[in-house]
């Protein structure tokens, strides 16, 4: 009878066999790294240019990033119900194709950053069921007019359990009015480090965010209807460093609101960037005598009334001379006529003197009679 070591080294042997033979039952792509306990699968700088279609069906976390793909559908995720975490980033992705996550219905958290995002079909996510909690967009599009077709993923996708978006460093210069409309969830909202100039007042409505970040944009002021929407958010802390602040009279609505609010975590770090007098001034420190809004109030209306004042005096002296003339009309009818037969002798005058100079004739015969 052999040594128990012995025959349990020949059961190995023997299933190992057995799956040389006969193949796993869940095969791994060539291309990538799968571990079934772990439930996961890394394709990660494998130079693909395309997403396996034959990803084990076992996969809940899913790693392609750092390849050459450029466009993605639906096809390679139809079998990845029970996918949670799908990580595409740095793949140079420029289009997204109708449905292409719409079967992913247990999607947890998606990755789409640093990539070339140029086309996003409005019907790529599930329009129902979208259980996606987090969405990373950071450095995503390819230029800043991809914020559109975004918008239209967001409304038609069916976003209700997302909580955690970021959009950084893309470039952003506005942001559509009611574009996260939709996203009743949405906690966290990263828009740092893009070119966003100003912030309509409808661009966070209906939501209830916790964390905004709004710095590093070119954001000069707020005005006051985009403050009354932060109010509105009770819990929200928002992030404004390393804006360029203009301190100008136009932005005394957010010098008062800055200085009452708590929701600006970093509001002692605002500081102004134009005019250059001010510059790196701390807007808390800022008072309305440094801006000189109401002295250049009193000057305009200074300037004001003394046009309006030059007009009356101008209207009075035309209704004076019209008034003289009226006195005057018949003198000054005389005068127009006798004007009138002046000239019509002196044109008369002229005539005759042409018609002499022009026949010779007539010049003999005036010359005789002199």
């Amino acid at each position: 009878m052999p040594a128990p070591g012995v025959q349990m080294f020949c059961t190995l042997l023997f299933v190992l066999l057995c799956l040389l033979a006969f193949g796993s039952p869940h095969p791994c792509p060539l291309s990538c790294e799968c571990s079934e306990a772990a439930k996961t699968v890394k394709c990660v700088g494998r130079y693909l240019t395309t997403i396996p279609t034959d990803i084990p069906g076992f996969t809940r976390n899913l790693f392609i990033t750092g390849n050459r793909i450029s466009k993605i559908g639906p096809e390679p995720f139809k079998a990845l119900e029970n996918l949670t975490t799908l990580s595409l980033s740095n793949n140079r992705i420029s289009v997204i194709e109708p449905k292409t996550f719409a079967s992913l219905r247990n999607l947890r958290l998606l990755d789409l950053s640093n990539n070339q995002l140029a086309v996003i079909s409005h019907d790529a996510f599930s329009t129902e069921n979208n259980s996606i909690r987090g969405l990373n967009l950071s450095r995503a599009f390819y230029n800043h007019s991809s914020i559109d077709d975004l918008m239209g993923s967001l409304c038609q996708g069916s976003f209700a359990n997302l909580q955690d978006l970021d959009l950084s460093e893309n470039g952003i210069i506005y942001l559509p009015s009611f574009m996260f409309s939709s996203l009743s969830g949405l906690k966290y909202l990263n828009l740092r480090n893009n070119s966003i100039v100003f912030v309509k007042n409808s661009t966070f409505y209906g939501l209830s965010l916790e964390v905004l970040d709004l710095s590093f944009n070119a954001i000069k002021t707020f005005k006051a209807d985009s403050l009354r929407d932060f109010d509105r958010q009770q819990k929200v802390q928002i992030q404004l460093r390393d804006n360029p602040f203009v301190c100008t009279c136009g932005i005394e609505d957010f010098l008062d609101w800055l200085n009452i609010t708590k929701a600006v975590v970093d509001a002692e770090k605002l500081v102004c960037a134009f005019p250059k007098e001010l510059r790196n001034v701390s807007l808390l420190s800022l008072k309305d005598t440094e801006l000189e809004c109401h002295s250049n109030e009193h000057a305009e209306i200074a300037l004001q009334t003394s046009y309006v004042f030059l007009g009356i005096v101008l209207g009075f002296i035309g209704i004076i001379f019209l008034f003289v003339m009226y006195l005057n009309r018949k003198g000054i009818k005389k005068w127009i006529i006798n004007l009138r037969d002046t000239c019509r002798e002196l044109m008369e005058s002229y005539h005759y003197r042409y018609e002499i100079d022009s026949d010779p004739r007539l010049s003999q015969v005036s010359t005789s009679d002199l």
